[in-house]
């Protein structure tokens, strides 16, 4: 599982070094895509495979459905963890992500999320709204038992 925040930085040629603990969960390759908020997704095989097989469900017929294909499939691309275990952002992901040389690294269960750091500030101050929070997750019901 994708948890925790870390501060990486793309080298000159866009490539981000993943970080070690998350490195065991990509052995069989994985997907990048552009994210809902500004932000990049990397799915493993697995977790991409699976919601690709529930984004082709969608009717063709219905546009909505058609667009979260394009959205999905448009922005992806297979990636491969290098020897020292690197994988390489595409161009224009780094720009619909607005990535220079410093990004956030987020863990989110079964993948993980590569933000700018400015973005992810704003992210992250939405997230410390408790207030907000209560009323945003409580149709969750994530009671332990």
């Amino acid at each position: 599982m994708f948890m925790g925040q870390y501060m990486h930085n793309l080298d000159s040629k866009g490539r981000l070094t993943i970080p070690s603990r998350y490195r065991a969960l990509l052995v069989e390759g994985a997907y990048i895509t552009q994210g809902f908020d500004r932000n990049l997704m990397v799915w493993t095989k697995s977790s991409f495979e699976k919601i690709s097989q529930r984004v082709m469900q969608g009717s063709v017929t219905d546009p909505l459905s058609r667009q979260l294909r394009r959205f999905i499939f448009s922005s992806g691309e297979s990636l491969e963890v290098d020897r020292v275990g690197r994988i390489l952002i595409p161009e224009y992901l780094r720009q619909a992500a607005q990535l220079d040389s410093e990004v956030v690294v987020v863990g989110v269960g079964d993948y993980f999320e590569v933000w700018s750091p400015s973005l992810w500030a704003e992210q992250l101050a939405s997230l410390q709204d408790a207030e907000a929070n209560q009323q945003r997750f409580i149709a969750f019901d994530l009671s332990a038992g």
